[in-house]
């Protein structure tokens, strides 16, 4: 292990990373323990993901302007502060507003911590070497997502699900104080200014739309005031933000950045993979615990699998030589993640946990080659002075897909579950066999309704899985329009 200064503030930056990107999967495998606990809706448990994430989109592009106004350091102690207030507040919480609201003080940290973190390590790194540290990082965000439902199932299986939170308390303390010692404050030489315009339209319209698409379902849709005010807002900021892209010199995303063909069709590809991982573990957790019954700590270890081929595909295409074409690597990484989603098709409340772990498996080796041979054909062609602002929006794209993803299959899930909940129900009638079979007490129907739900449920589920497989096979033929790469400076 690096003992130098440097060393350890690039350890604390990575551990950060780490801490940060695992706490927004860190329920997953316990989502029944906690809606249990606060009598919390289905729908309401959604909002576990989708208010961590919207929260993040909202703060990540504005980090490094904060930290050009008020300082790095300050800046990053004091989104840690915030993010550790987020922690205990989520294990003090006794109702699902408060929980909600922990969960989304946490994302607001963590939008900031992200970048700054990835800042802080490239800092203490030779110039040379930072154009190859992007895949390390990268690989250490994608640990945390795929390792976090099972460190947090595993905790909750044998301390409950409040002291999942902890663990990260003495990781943060560990962070603040390496930060504190070791990280030199510093500024931008001149007050750095930020396109708050177009920012904030473009905010209104995401958020509106993320807010449209969860609450939907519970208000009746546009029989709701609510719910017109959100549309409303997100058709605003959304044509206030094109105009002024169209119409100004300077805003925060640089119109140069869409004269690049690869990078613009890389982005598209890569939020619909934030589409699909995200969703797909947002899905296969409550299935395995809600309606199948696993206990948490089996619930957490079936998304091993996901990481290990996600974590060694990302590795070894690491090692790939640079005279191979990576958008072949891309077009194979669509190609599998399509078939894993296909193989989820063919879950059955009957299986065990090997279909799971194989079509998981599977799922995270697509992923892991799909990524950084997409992350090397969408800057291979941009221009060296746009790369920075670029991976600020290619990473942004990737939140803004998993935010979306979760909020979309969440409302389809509910939608199919009621339908088949009704079809199946409707086959039940004093004459059919199976409710002649049940005796006629309360107890009896309520068992039977509980046992359709069950299989509504399941049904809703392994239909989401349909969705994210469309959502590979609708952006699979941008790849026929990739330029070859050209090697990067």
């Amino acid at each position: 292990m690096n003992t130098t200064p440097a060393g350890s503030l690039r350890l604390a930056a990575l551990l950060a990373t780490f801490m940060q990107s695992a706490n927004l999967p860190l329920p997953n495998a316990v989502l029944r323990l906690i809606q249990g606990s606060m009598s919390m809706t289905d729908d309401q448990a959604g909002w576990i993901f989708t208010s961590y994430l919207a929260a993040s989109a909202i703060t990540m592009p504005i980090a490094q302007w904060l930290a050009g106004r008020y300082g790095l350091k300050r800046v990053y102690q004091t989104a840690l502060a915030v993010f550790v207030l987020g922690l205990l507040l989520a294990t003090l919480a006794s109702t699902p507003l408060a929980f909600i609201g922990a969960r989304i003080i946490q994302g607001l940290a963590s939008g900031v911590l992200a970048p700054l973190s990835m800042a802080i390590a490239l800092e203490t790194l030779p110039m040379e070497k930072r154009a190859k540290f992007g895949a390390t990082w990268t690989a250490i965000v994608l640990l945390g997502i795929v390792s976090g439902p099972s460190i947090g199932g595993w905790v909750a299986e044998h301390f409950g699900w409040r002291p999942i939170f902890y663990i990260s308390l003495p990781l943060s303390a560990y962070i603040f104080l390496v930060i504190a010692l070791l990280l030199a404050e510093k500024k931008a030489e001149k007050r750095p200014t930020f396109d708050f315009f177009g920012f904030g339209t473009f905010t209104l319209g995401l958020i509106s739309l993320q807010m449209l698409l969860d609450r939907g379902e519970r208000l009746d849709w546009f029989a709701s005031t609510e719910i017109w005010l959100e549309a409303i807002g997100c058709a605003l900021g959304l044509y206030l933000f094109l105009m002024h892209v169209l119409t100004a010199k300077v805003h925060f995303l640089n119109k140069r950045l869409f004269s690049d063909r690869n990078f613009v069709l890389s982005t598209v590809i890569f939020f619909a993979v934030g589409f699909v991982l995200l969703s797909t573990m947002a899905l296969t957790s409550p299935m395995l615990d809600e309606i199948l019954g696993y206990p948490p700590d089996t619930t957490g270890s079936l998304t091993i699998p996901r990481g290990m081929g996600l974590v060694g595909a990302f590795l070894l295409m690491g090692r790939v030589p640079e005279r191979f074409d990576r958008r072949f690597f891309v077009a194979a990484g669509v190609a599998i993640v399509v078939y894993a989603n296909w193989l989820m098709l063919g879950y059955s409340p009957l299986m065990d946990w090997w279909p799971v772990a194989l079509a998981g498996a599977i799922q995270g080796i697509g992923i892991g080659l799909l990524m950084p041979s997409l992350t090397k054909v969408a800057f291979s062609t941009l221009d060296p002075t746009l790369r920075p602002e670029g991976t600020g929006f290619f990473n942004l794209s990737r939140v803004y897909g998993s935010t979306l993803g979760v909020a979309i299959v969440q409302l389809y899930f509910f939608n199919n579950t009621h339908a088949m909940h009704m079809a199946l129900a409707s086959h039940l009638t004093p004459y059919s066999a199976a409710a002649q079979s049940v005796a006629t007490s309360l107890q009896a129907m309520a068992g039977l309704n509980e046992m359709i739900t069950g299989q509504a449920a399941f049904i809703g589920v392994v239909g989401q899985f349909k969705i994210l497989m469309f959502a590979m096979l609708v952006v699979s033929p941008l790849v026929i329009f990739l330029r070859k790469p050209v090697a990067t400076n």
